[in-house]
């Protein structure tokens, strides 16, 4: 008889399968996104991703019951404001949208975790992520406007702050504001590596957030780069994030196991909209299993190192898990 290893014996019944199975995806790891328009009611769908929509604050709650019932225990909530302008105004405002949406989400749902997207792309006439003077993005100065987002944000009920914005210092900025204003408790869960990338496309149309003139490679990250990651980790454990975070995931899986295998903080990937809408269409194409191939893409990055996984997939991932399948 040939001596080898026989590695096929723990693959022989689904049930051994499951038994050896190292990786798994629960309903706890999922983040679900949430648009929430002020110039609409009811809700519509987003054109380029198929069954993700923005809500008017008419609807969310019907969006947020439906979440809950399946059992995702977050959120991530993104604004679309009834006007813009060159500082982002209504990114802090009391009554803005996101705000008026939080307020009605944690008097109804008390329990969800709301995390807030901090950003101000979605609300500055630019349609960059800071303030803008003679064509540059500056740093600094967006920092107070960043911060005061923050604050008012918490001050609405929401549990997480999650900044986007790629400032330098952005980490630090918010967590001085929000422990100047009594929030020592808020955790920051940071997008420390954001890179300067095309999957973004279709969440431009979603938030209505592309910029008006050039680009965001002077303050998002170059995809070409590793080390450059590890540097923005670094900085933002140091200045105080409780979170960070991978945008986007698929194409920067090495990425992520690198920090995974450098951090103590909570790892989170954001599976990014492009991500989402390939998947879709080629789904509706027929050219691919919609359901296994997402499978395989959340678990792969959990597999990665991801913790936690902001996706638009969430809900349908949660029927499942309830229906039994085994992720």
């Amino acid at each position: 008889m040939m001596n080898f290893d026989r590695h096929r014996r723990l693959r022989s019944s689904a049930a051994m399968r499951d038994l050896v199975r190292e990786t798994h995806l629960n309903k706890d790891d999922l983040i679900m996104p949430v648009f929430v328009d002020a110039n609409i009611t009811g809700k519509t769908e987003i054109s380029s991703m198929p069954g993700v929509f923005q809500f008017g604050i008419d609807s969310v709650l019907d969006e947020i019951d439906e979440i809950v019932k399946l059992g995702v225990k977050s959120v991530i909530m993104f604004g679309l404001p009834d006007h813009k302008d060159e500082v982002g105004t209504g990114a802090w405002e009391d009554d803005g949208i996101v705000q008026q949406a939080i307020r009605l989400i944690k008097k109804n749902y008390p329990e969800l975790i709301v995390i807030a997207d901090t950003c101000l792309c979605e609300y500055t006439s630019t349609g960059h992520c800071g303030v803008v003077k003679d064509g540059e993005v500056l740093n600094d100065e967006s920092l107070t406007y960043i911060t005061k987002t923050a604050v008012s944000q918490v001050k609405a009920g929401a549990d997480i702050i999650a900044p986007s914005n790629a400032m330098d210092g952005y980490v630090a900025s918010i967590r001085a504001g929000l422990d100047e204003a009594g929030f020592i408790n808020t955790p920051i869960m940071s997008y420390a590596v954001k890179y300067a990338s095309s999957f973004y496309g279709p969440f431009r149309e979603a938030a209505d957030s592309s910029p008006e003139f050039g680009d965001r490679k002077g303050y998002q990250m170059d995809p070409a780069n590793r080390l450059d990651a590890m540097r923005e980790v670094l900085s933002d454990e140091k200045e105080g994030a409780d979170f960070v975070m991978v945008k986007p995931s698929m194409a920067f899986l090495d990425v992520m196991r690198e920090i995974k295998n450098h951090t103590v903080l909570p790892l989170v990937a954001y599976n990014v909209s492009g991500e989402y809408s390939m998947i879709k269409a080629a789904a509706q194409n027929g050219w691919i299993d919609e359901d296994k191939i997402v499978q395989e893409t959340l678990v792969g990055m959990k597999r990665a190192g991801a913790d936690l996984i902001i996706t638009y997939f969430a809900k349908d991932v949660a029927k499942r898990i309830n229906e039994g399948e085994n992720f």
